[in-house]
């Protein structure tokens, strides 16, 4: 099934740069997934008035990705929102679908990775990111699994990314264009459960019930770099 899953998402401009079998292991592994928020939920426009905003194709698939990973593993994901930013509509997200967290105002990324690392007992080889531009690059290369979203005015960036290896997958849709929703389908294809994940939900079944009952139960925090050090803060 990968080499029709890759076609697929090779005909919208996705660019797979793992070979399919070892993401599909990784893919395996998975035990927290994490997400960039401005140019990765929205094309990363803001002003002082709006700021960011989402997708709801994104946000269901963010649904999609944790059910489809709990029914490989057995075992809830943790997903995060890790941003340099402080962005209100991704902690509306965030505690809309329970996630476990936001990390925010983070200019080295890795800092709040280390802090989930230890926080969570979570190795490098648990975890995925989503990013898009140069701040998430050392992040994503600590990570096992890396998918870029595309922003075709940076070709130099992708072209370093593919050089450096720090990507395992680079979108066809860009931030704007529900590229968190390409990301997910092309996990779910690469893990095989697609069909799986779709037809549970489309029956609501017994499994995707337990499954909505644990993520609801789920408190989210929010957790901010604080001159040197990692502070959780309430909103």
């Amino acid at each position: 099934m990968h080499s029709s899953v890759v076609s697929l998402f090779e005909s919208i401009g996705g660019q797979l740069l793992t070979e399919p079998t070892l993401l599909n292991k990784r893919i395996s592994c998975l035990q927290a997934v994490f997400f960039d928020w401005d140019g990765v939920f929205n094309n990363g426009s803001k002003s002082k008035k709006s700021g960011s905003s989402f997708s709801e194709p994104d946000a269901a698939g963010t649904n999609y990705l944790r059910f489809g990973l709990w029914l490989l593993t057995g075992c809830m994901p943790k997903v995060f929102i890790i941003t340099g930013e402080n962005n209100p509509s991704a902690f509306q997200l965030a505690q809309r679908e329970n996630f476990d967290g936001v990390c925010f105002r983070f200019a080295d990324k890795t800092k709040a990775f280390s802090w989930l690392q230890q926080k969570y007992d979570i190795s490098p080889q648990q975890t995925a990111f989503a990013f898009d531009d140069v701040l998430d690059l050392a992040l994503a290369a600590q990570c096992s699994i890396r998918l870029m979203v595309r922003r075709k005015a940076s070709p130099l960036l992708t072209d370093y990314v593919k050089r450096y290896q720090l990507a395992d997958y680079i979108t066809g849709c860009t931030g704007g264009e529900h590229a968190v929703r390409e990301i997910v389908e092309l996990l779910l294809g690469v893990a095989n459960c697609y069909d799986w994940v779709l037809s549970e939900r489309i029956a609501y079944s017994t499994a995707y019930q337990k499954f909505l009952s644990l993520k609801k139960a789920k408190e989210t925090i929010f957790v901010t770099w604080q001159g040197d050090h990692v502070a959780e803060v309430r909103l």
